[in-house]
């Protein structure tokens, strides 16, 4: 079983297998139809496509984020439309960097569904190693998904406001240090970070070539970050719980597993003029 990550061969001996679904989550928040329009071009054999907005995210209103947590029960139906049940291995990729991809891989695991791996390295690794691309769509058998809803691995505004107050969390935002900041803000109302964050851009789990860090690295830098709390305390967050799902595969991947996630994200937070907001960098980060 892959429960985080996965390279392109040990994915290529897998292709075929009826009881493998991969699943393409190619996208950009800038252009919404840009991923099914780049996975109609070519992706990975049997792949089926999931879309971040449709897909992987429930319903926007007054008071969310930008990408809240779908439905449970519509989330199922989703699943076994591409043929998951819990017998099935899921692979999820991107274009790369696995952002998008995580954010499936943690619903699956948020679902109570454990063999579900990213693609280390995504499309762009699949690609550069010359493994076989198709341009139609297999469609899968339904089958019929049960969730076991893993509660403890989300945590509402409130309840972070909460514990936050209260010392008892350290929260981590995945954005760029820039945006943490509250520099250069072009998707959300208002800039900055919520106070007593911590910045951990998502990118700074990966290598030169696109990988996910060494688990000696991954584990050394975030029980740096950490500086002896408990892995169990830590939220991950980002601007609409998208790239913070990229910290937790980290930590997942480096043996460290316990941390949540605050799906409303800064998009969320900033929808309440009373929630505190900070901005300068982190030193840390610079």
């Amino acid at each position: 079983m892959y429960s985080t990550l996965i390279d392109v061969s040990q994915l290529g001996a897998l292709l075929g297998r009826p009881e493998v679904v991969i699943l393409d989550c190619r996208f950009e928040l800038a252009a919404p139809e840009a991923g099914a329009a780049q996975y109609a071009a070519g992706h990975i054999p049997g792949a089926q496509y999931a879309h971040l907005d449709r897909d992987l995210s429930g319903k926007t209103g007054p008071a969310t984020g930008r990408h809240p947590l779908p439905d449970p029960e519509r989330l199922a139906i989703t699943f076994g439309r591409w043929g998951i049940n819990s017998n099935v291995q899921v692979i999820a990729y991107d274009g790369g960097p696995g952002a998008y991809a995580a954010r499936a891989w943690w619903l699956l695991r948020w679902m109570g569904h454990e063999a579900v791996a990213v693609l280390n390295g995504g499309f762009a690794a699949w690609h550069a190693a010359g493994l076989a691309v198709e341009t139609y769509v297999r469609r899968r058998d339904p089958r019929l998904y049960t969730p076991r809803l893993q509660v403890d691995r989300s945590v509402a505004v409130d309840e972070v406001m909460k514990q936050r107050d209260a010392g008892a969390i350290q929260i981590v935002d995945a954005r760029g240090a820039d945006r943490f900041a509250g520099e250069n803000e072009t998707l959300d109302p208002v800039a900055g970070h919520v106070p007593g964050a911590k910045n951990r851009p998502f990118t700074a789990n990966l290598g030169p070539d696109g990988r996910f860090l060494a688990v000696e690295a991954l584990r050394g830098q975030w029980e740096a970050l950490l500086a002896g709390r408990p892995v169990s305390e830590l939220v991950s967050m980002c601007g609409s719980g998208v790239t913070a799902c990229h910290n937790l595969l980290a930590l997942e991947h480096a043996g460290l597993p316990g941390a949540r996630l605050y799906a409303g994200s800064w998009s969320e937070w900033v929808r309440d003029p009373l929630r505190p907001v900070a901005t300068g960098r982190d030193p840390v980060q610079g």
